[in-house]
């Protein structure tokens, strides 16, 4: 197992210890900086243990859905008890995707056995043919319901890079919405809203993703 600071200068100003989820895929360093501007103290990791006792997780995530659950597979049983923790689990692009039960990426890619960690239930589908996938640039948020982790953005751009979006089982999971030749779910949570993930990628989107993660920081602090 392998654990190392994020940043060999942390300060007293870190108000909370964060752990982004070293599984073999995702922009650890781009997301451990943005969270860092926010205020945390962040280990990239992937022994269990500092997973456990963090006070907050963050699962990234770029690339394919079957290869993040199989790379994901060790940290599947340590990532549900850090949900049923009630400590704050945010997953990214990707890594919101793996939140759900399954995707239809991984079905057309012939690993139809591959399972999500289904701590939102629900599936991702992918745009339909007649848009340009993948979905890439920015676009609009539109806050649905209330979430600490949206404070302040409805109505502000992120910037996406998916051709898959999720499609949760219950429509209260749906937090916010963006409109790419319909509207699709931009940010979901669980019902507890302690396991919550954004499509787009908040490291990568100026002042609104500075916001969002500053949101996280914030739930991590109390919880």
């Amino acid at each position: 197992m392998s654990q190392q600071s994020a940043s060999a200068d942390r300060t007293d100003a870190a108000v909370a210890d964060v752990v982004v989820v070293d599984y073999g895929l995702g922009n650890l360093r781009s997301v451990t900086r943005g969270l860092e501007r926010a205020g945390a103290a962040v280990t990239i990791t992937d022994d269990v243990d500092a997973i456990s006792s963090a006070d907050g997780v963050v699962l990234p995530g770029v690339g394919a859905f079957g290869e993040g659950m199989e790379n994901a597979g060790p940290f599947r049983d340590t990532l549900r008890e850090v949900a049923e923790s009630d400590t704050p689990l945010f997953g990214i692009c990707l890594g919101m995707q793996m939140l759900l039960t399954s995707s239809e990426e991984a079905e057309k890619a012939g690993q139809g056995d591959a399972k999500g960690l289904d701590l939102i239930p629900g599936t991702n589908e992918r745009f339909a043919t007649d848009l340009t996938v993948p979905h890439m640039g920015w676009n609009e948020l539109d806050v649905q319901r209330e979430h600490p982790i949206v404070d302040g953005v409805d109505g502000e751009h992120a910037y996406f890079v998916h051709s898959y979006y999720a499609v949760p089982d219950d429509e209260h999971a749906v937090v916010a919405t963006t409109d790419y030749g319909h509207d699709f779910a931009s940010v979901v949570a669980n019902e507890d809203g302690t396991v919550f993930g954004t499509q787009f990628h908040p490291e990568k989107s100026g002042e609104t993703g500075l916001r969002i993660l500053r949101n996280f920081v914030d739930l991590c602090v109390d919880g």
